[in-house]
């Protein structure tokens, strides 16, 4: 018995479509990506580590903010101090104005401006630290 030859086809051959493109799998990428779910988790639960970690967040936070209002008390609140304990300071005059009313009317609102960007930047790095530790564990 011979084999049977398939006859040729009358049809030209179709074009298939271009495979998929193909995407590495890493274990490692995997089980991040399920931890930092469980820690979101976690966080959004409330449960005893979501907790702590919310709680060091807005410790970080409150020392922050407790840190730079000692140094606005001390730089502004140090100045009707410093005109008491020098009479020859608060007497001073610059352009025919009292150094104090320039000290206090002028200089400390750009001072205040200055801290309070501070605050903003260090509060937003604390923030991106709290993120990353979040998507790391």
């Amino acid at each position: 018995m011979a084999a049977a030859d398939p006859a040729p086809s009358s049809t030209p051959p179709t074009s298939d479509p271009p495979p998929p493109e193909r995407v590495r799998v890493v274990l490692a990428d995997a089980a991040r990506a399920r931890r930092g779910g469980q820690v979101r988790a976690e966080l959004a639960e409330q449960s005893g580590v979501g907790e702590a970690l919310v709680t060091g967040l807005m410790r970080a936070q409150l020392g922050l903010a407790l840190r730079l209002a000692v140094v606005v008390a001390i730089g502004l609140g140090g100045l009707p101090l410093l005109f008491a304990v020098a009479p020859a300071v608060a007497g001073a005059r610059l352009f025919g104005v009292p150094l104090p009313w320039l000290l206090l009317g002028l200089v400390a609102y750009p001072f205040l401006f200055v801290v309070g960007a501070a605050y903003v930047w260090l509060s937003e790095r604390t923030e991106r630290e709290f993120a990353d530790l979040v998507d790391r564990t």
